[in-house]
């Protein structure tokens, strides 16, 4: 996917609070984290930075594909499904580190690169 679809990019920057990312673990155990330092890269990417990570890191390394929930200020929920790549420097990292806040360790940069996206039952894309 080039570019994330305009409705999607809009909802992501009227979304309110935190972002729930959910990753599985090898055996198929779902777990789901809140998430507050996560940002939108180009368009194209979500980032979310790995601060206190355990059992997500543990899936993301494993291979594990993603998904992240998040909800507008109109009380409009969208996910985003697809891959997961976790970076500990470059470009991703360089981005995440320029917005995380300093009180934060910003281990590493999740980059979820979308596949598919939905607003509740509607497909996007």
């Amino acid at each position: 996917m080039s570019l994330l679809p305009e409705e999607i990019r809009n909802a992501w920057d009227d979304r309110d609070g935190a972002v729930v990312l959910t990753t599985v673990s090898r055996d198929g155990a779902a777990n789901s984290i809140y998430a507050t330092c996560v940002g939108m890269y180009e368009n194209k990417y979500i980032v979310v930075a790995d601060n206190y990570f355990d059992k997500t890191r543990k899936n993301i390394l494993d291979g594990s594909a993603g998904v992240v929930l998040f909800i507008t200020k109109a009380k409009k929920a969208y996910q985003i499904k697809g891959s997961l790549e976790y970076h500990e420097s470059g470009k991703f990292f360089d981005f995440m580190k320029s917005w995380n806040p300093e009180q934060h360790p910003g281990y590493a940069a999740v980059v979820l690169i979308p596949e598919k996206a939905y607003s509740g039952a509607k497909k996007i894309c």
